[in-house]
């Protein structure tokens, strides 16, 4: 996206990386939703820019806004299905009726 966060004295917190990234992430949720859109990292390589924690931290910053359900196809359920990964390794709580109304 070109930030160049390797040029800075500290690495950026989540708080940067969601901030500056927001326009682009929202962008793209909004054009293909919650269920044909995902979290993912770029770790190792993005290891000299920012942490792995302020990178998923980021994403969950980013994801506030919406509903559990949403979340969990932006954090897992997006990835699992497109990779084929069942979708019940993930779940922890059997029985669990996701609720969603639009982010506001």
């Amino acid at each position: 996206m070109g930030h160049r966060y390797f040029e800075a004295a500290l690495p950026p917190r989540s708080d940067r990386l969601a901030a500056d990234w927001r326009p682009h992430v929202e962008t793209c949720i909004e054009l293909f939703g919650p269920q044909r859109s995902m979290f993912e990292s770029n770790f190792p390589v993005d290891k000299g820019q920012f942490s792995y924690a302020a990178l998923w931290n980021a994403f969950k910053r980013l994801s506030e806004g919406y509903c559990q359900e949403d979340r969990d196809a932006l954090f897992w359920r997006s990835a699992a299905r497109t990779y084929g990964v069942e979708e019940a390794l993930f779940q922890t709580e059997i029985g669990r009726t996701p609720q969603c109304a639009a982010p506001s």
